[in-house]
């Protein structure tokens, strides 16, 4: 009918939101940290590789530096273990080739009865490094103090790393962070339960390794400049058996 005005109609009101249950929320925030987590863990990892993957080298490729440096990794009765023995085998090679001018032992002599860079010294000597080629720190005691010392007391600025491949990537990212310009070689070792050890305590440093990095902490021990590498390069070189 003309004139007859119908009610508008009314808007429908909004639907309320559903809420999930308080288990379904609980387990949505439980994956969400265990994510977070993870990606917080394997940061480090990866600002290694990030850091060292185009510093790495075969010894036949590495380019020629002044010195090398080699880490230490433990003694058995005194003489070095299977693993730190590789490390000086590959360190020699570097010297006999003509790659490095300057081996630098770097490891623990915390107490008179454990002395790494002695016995490291002993071990390339027999094997036909001349003895004033081999500098010796006696307070590398983690990787971080021995890069920092390099640079510190021994006035390193540049070197080739020598330790095992599961190790290279930390010992360039930290020597770089200290100021130490490196190429690393890694030495290959069969995967033996000793081996996925190292490899499993490496994902562990690598937090600390970035810690390192970042806040650049004084090593264990500092100590007065020495001039060993310096004098070790000004040497003669010996002369070659004919």
């Amino acid at each position: 009918m003309r004139g007859v005005r119908l009610p508008r109609r009314l808007p429908r009101p909004p639907r309320p939101a559903r809420l999930l249950p308080r288990t379904t929320r609980g387990r949505r925030r439980a994956v969400q940290a265990v994510m977070l987590g993870a990606v917080l863990a394997l940061a480090p990892a990866t600002w290694m590789h990030a850091v060292a993957a185009d510093r790495l080298r075969a010894p036949a490729e590495v380019p020629a530096q002044d010195v090398a440096m080699v880490f230490g990794a433990g003694l058995w009765k005194g003489r070095p273990t299977p693993y730190l023995a590789h490390r000086l085998d590959a360190a020699a090679e570097l010297y006999r080739t003509g790659k490095v001018k300057v081996l630098l032992v770097t490891g623990d002599n915390s107490r008179t009865e454990y002395d790494e860079p002695s016995a490291m010294r002993a071990y390339l000597t027999a094997r036909g490094v001349p003895g004033d080629k081999v500098v010796s720190d006696y307070a590398g005691f983690d990787t971080w103090d021995s890069c920092v010392r390099a640079k510190k007391i021994f006035g390193v600025d540049r070197a080739v790393l020598v330790t095992q491949d599961f190790h290279i990537k930390r010992a360039v990212a930290l020597c770089g962070a200290a100021g130490v310009e490196s190429y690393g070689v890694g030495v290959p070792e069969p995967h033996d339960a000793t081996w996925y050890y190292g490899t499993t305590r490496e994902l562990a440093a690598a937090g600390k390794a970035a810690l390192d990095a970042a806040l650049r902490p004084d090593p264990h021990f500092l100590g007065d400049r020495e001039d060993g590498v310096a004098k070790a390069l000004a040497a003669p070189a010996p002369a070659a058996k004919p």
